[in-house]
């Protein structure tokens, strides 16, 4: 049976939604949400990882486990790395950082990008991807894209339409789509992480890549330094997180209409 850690990196800072990881969604706070989502998974522990004790506290009246880390980290991956050595996680330990504004998160895909690990021993970390199926999300630097390799890692992930075809005909969806009988269909990628403990402790003192900084994109560091990537491509889309007040306001009804019974919107 896989064994892996779910871990949720908590910041309670955010520009668009102060306190985002303590918004109030049906009487539960986020990040508690995300936690119960995640311990459908079957993870063999559930963990936040927060920059403040009040969301510590928070947890904690809801029996979810919380530590406290620094709160200077620059990113996620960062606080994740100080979270495995509180934790006493060995190297060899598998981790999946799941975002804190994920309240929606599909149990099942976060154990499908644990599972990667597992059928990749040389894969430092893994990840999750789904097909483009129109040409705004196509050209939306916003939709970061990736591109695979015939074992299901990641060659590239770029905020340009990659894979880009050229010979495709005339008109919609065939000038930059490929058509359904090209393989190289265009993947979004999904911000779902895997990482072995090791790699992930070592990541943060990898310099960063000059393509990172060019794309803002973290997960090319990995690349740059000759790690590999795997990456799982689900059927569907997940739900989307929580960015901005609206977000809130359509997860909380959402939520009331079906007391969560599914990890997904309508």
């Amino acid at each position: 049976m896989l064994a892996f850690t779910a871990l949720i990196p908590a910041r309670l800072a955010s520009t668009r939604l102060p306190n985002k990881p303590l918004a109030d969604i049906g009487g539960i706070p986020m990040v508690v949400r995300v936690a119960q989502q995640a311990s459908l998974s079957g993870a063999q522990r559930v963990v936040v990882a927060a920059d403040n004790a009040s969301i510590v506290s928070a947890c904690a009246d809801f029996g979810i486990e919380a530590i406290l880390t620094r709160a200077d980290h620059a990113s996620g991956s960062d606080r994740l790395a100080e979270a495995s050595v509180l934790l006493g996680l060995g190297d060899d330990a598998i981790v999946v950082n799941v975002q804190g504004d994920e309240p929606l998160i599909d149990p099942q895909l976060l154990h499908a990008v644990a599972a990667l690990l597992g059928q990749h021993p040389k894969a430092s970390m893994s990840t999750a991807a789904h097909t483009i199926d129109n040409e705004a999300d196509f050209l939306n630097p916003n939709v970061v894209k990736v591109v695979l390799n015939a074992q299901q890692q990641a060659l590239y992930f770029s905020r340009a339409p990659i894979a880009f075809a050229r010979d495709a005909r005339q008109g919609w969806p065939g000038n930059l789509l490929p058509s359904a009988n090209l393989t190289a269909q265009p993947l979004r990628h999904i911000g779902l992480y895997g990482y072995r403990v090791g790699f992930l402790k070592q990541f943060p003192t990898l310099a960063p890549a000059p393509i990172e900084v060019t794309e803002a994109l973290e997960q090319l560091r990995a690349l740059w330094h000759g790690h590999t990537i795997a990456v799982h491509v689900s059927d569907t889309a997940p739900a989307p997180g929580v960015d901005t007040p609206e977000d809130l306001a359509r997860v909380r009804a959402w939520v009331a209409n079906s007391r969560l019974t599914s990890p997904r919107l309508p």
